[in-house]
């Protein structure tokens, strides 16, 4: 048999992660056209820097704290399929409705409920990647895939999102949205077909036979939760892209139809990004983790500047900083958690990420309106005792 193969799944581990990546792309196109202008949008409906903050920061927490339960739910049923097409569905289908949505309310209450949908989706999908990454390119190589095709759609839906816009406005770039969201849910089904087992991919680790032969304690490891405290706090200092758009908007810097243009820009360099830390990761383990944060660090003094060309290049350092986040960092978990456990130990991590994100990006937000001096010092602060953890943790965990 070959490797990465398994009888029961009609696709090898390495062809499963590439589908997978496909679906991923075509939800981006969908999500991630409409987190491209949610914060102009917002304004448009009076909302302010902090609201803006508060709101897409609120959305981003109740897409990983939720996850508190839906990855134990994940890990508990192993009903890793149902979970994910609940999820993408609730995601492409919230998304177009922001097209008919009239007040700030429901525009909030629609962001938030798309990010829901990837808080029932992602405990699952990740366990079911984590599965068969090692059969496929390598923990963190596999992950990158994955983030990188998953990116590659969050580059072009917001050049759609931005040409209906600069055609009829941002009720047009929200409709068009349900195409690939349709198209996403007719992939997925597709895969779940022919792959009913991704589990089934993998191969007990030394994490798997270390929890085994504890028996039935069953609390994640200290090393696991040193990593996540060093994730919040990486966070803490990382603004959602809707407060950058925001002072592009208010501030007059780029024109309405060209602010979903820098997400697309942000999303490319995230896509490289992730490639790059993941290969990186295969070879020097958590060190690689390290490149995220100078990146962050910097990220306020490009993007809240008045120059166009500063602006430009903050959203593509934002972009950076993100897909180290969203690959590496995920592929990290899988290997401090054995896979018995790797929905909870998902649900967890990415709990403690999304609280300090919203935290995070709410503080950002208020001190945007105080003070851009402020903005910078809090955020290189942040970086700084990040490292200082990173650092803790390489001591305890070499490698």
């Amino acid at each position: 048999m070959a490797p990465g193969h398994d009888r029961r799944n009609q696709l090898t581990a390495r062809h499963f992660v590439l589908a997978f990546g496909v679906v991923s792309m075509l939800a981006d196109m969908v999500y991630e056209g409409a987190r491209s202008v949610s914060g102009p949008y917002l304004a448009t409906f009076g909302a302010s820097a902090m609201t803006v903050g508060l709101i897409t920061g609120l959305g981003e927490a109740v897409a990983l704290v939720f996850r508190l339960a839906s990855g134990p739910l994940s890990d508990r049923t192993q009903r890793y399929w149902t979970l994910s097409i609940i999820g993408y569905a609730m995601t492409v289908i919230a998304v177009p409705f922001l097209a008919v949505a009239s007040t700030l309310a429901q525009v909030g209450a629609l962001i938030v409920g798309e990010r829901f949908g990837k808080a029932v989706r992602t405990p699952a999908r990740d366990t079911m990647l984590a599965a068969a990454s090692h059969a496929s390119f390598g923990r963190g190589l596999a992950f990158a895939v994955h983030e990188a095709m998953d990116q590659s759609g969050a580059f072009v839906g917001p050049l759609i999102v931005a040409g209906m816009i600069a055609l009829s406005g941002y009720r047009a770039g929200f409709a068009v949205l349900a195409v690939p969201g349709v198209l996403t849910l007719a992939v997925l089904l597709w895969l779940r077909r022919r792959v009913p087992e991704p589990t089934a991919y993998d191969a007990p680790t030394p994490v798997d036979q270390a929890d085994a032969e504890a028996a039935p304690a069953r609390a994640l490891s200290a090393t696991f939760w040193l990593y996540t405290a060093f994730t919040a706090m990486a966070m803490l200092g990382f603004s959602t892209f809707a407060v950058l758009a925001y002072h592009d908007q208010v501030a007059g810097i780029i024109a309405p139809a060209l602010i979903p243009v820098t997400y697309a820009v942000a999303m490319a360099a995230a896509a490289l990004s992730a490639l790059g830390s993941g290969w990186l990761y295969d070879r020097i383990g958590l060190r690689a983790l390290f490149t995220a944060l100078p990146l962050a660090g910097v990220v306020p003094i490009l993007s809240f500047s008045d120059a166009v060309p500063l602006v430009w290049a903050g959203a593509a350092v934002w972009g950076a900083a993100m897909g180290i986040h969203e690959s590496t960092f995920r592929a990290a978990v899988a290997d401090m958690t054995p896979a018995a456990r790797r929905g909870t130990a998902y649900g967890v991590f990415t709990a403690a990420y999304g609280l300090a994100w919203l935290g995070g990006s709410t503080v950002i937000g208020a001190l945007y309106d105080a003070s851009l001096v402020a903005v910078t010092v809090f955020v290189i602060a942040t970086q700084i005792v990040a490292c200082g953890l990173l650092f803790v943790l390489l001591r305890r965990s070499p490698g």
